[in-house]
Formats: C-alpha cells, structure tokens, sequence
C-alpha cells in the first residue's frame, strides 16, 4: 500500500530538473543574500519594499528602501537596464515583495525575492539595522 508521500509518483529528474531550475531563477534565501553582502561586493540591489515606518524599525543591512507601491519605470531608471533587484518585505505572511517583483517583471527588470523576508531573516540569525 503506497504512502500520502509515495501514491502520486514523483517527477521524472528531468521535470524536477527544470522545476527547481525556473524556481531558483525567480528565488533566492536569507543565507545567500546575506553571504553576498558580507562579500562588500553584491551583484544585486536589495529592496525592502515595506513602508518607511517598518524600514525604520528595522531592516537587512544594505537595503533600500523603496516601498512596492512606488517602483516605477520612471522611479528605476536610476538603475542600469540588466540591474538585478532582490526583494523582500515582512515575510512570509506579506504579499509585498511578490507585488514588488510583480511591478519589476511588468517594468522589464530582472528580479528575485528573497524568501522569507524579515522573518527569514531573523530566523537565520543575522542582525537587522534600525533607523530607530
């Protein structure tokens, strides 16, 4: 008798292959965001697309603050067309930083979420900064 794990059979490698592959194109973790910061020489620009009250409060290390509902094609010409943005908001519970890569997509710039977000963030024990 099959398990709740093993009654619906896995992906061939191939599927999963490219599953995880897109996945990745369009994630990345707490851990991977912090080493390339530590680097001092991130390939990315990090967002925190929460308001300026909850940046204040406290933030990853090096990020911008730049609220989802303020990207704009106007607003990111600041930046070089292939400039990759990272975003992230309050975590997992927050749909701000699926909103925020949303409007980078429609706009035409290349972007990432860091999942979890300031929970994540904490979860993986690394500091935030406070304006505060």
């Amino acid at each position: 008798m099959a398990s709740s794990v093993t009654e619906i059979p896995a992906a061939s490698p191939e599927d999963a292959a490219a599953h995880f592959a897109r996945k990745l194109s369009l994630e990345t973790d707490c851990w991977d965001v912090h080493e390339s910061l530590k680097s001092g020489s991130p390939d990315f620009v990090l967002l925190d697309v929460r308001g300026p009250a909850a940046f204040a409060g406290g933030h990853v290390p090096g990020a911008l603050n730049l609220p989802h509902g303020k990207i704009t094609e106007r607003r990111m010409a600041e930046w070089d067309d292939g400039t990759l943005f990272v975003v992230y908001c309050a975590g997992p519970h927050c749909n701000g930083a699926d909103r925020a890569a949303l409007r980078l997509a429609r706009i035409g710039r290349p972007v990432k979420l860091m999942i979890g977000g300031v929970t994540g963030w904490i979860d993986e024990g690394f500091a935030l900064e406070s304006a505060i």
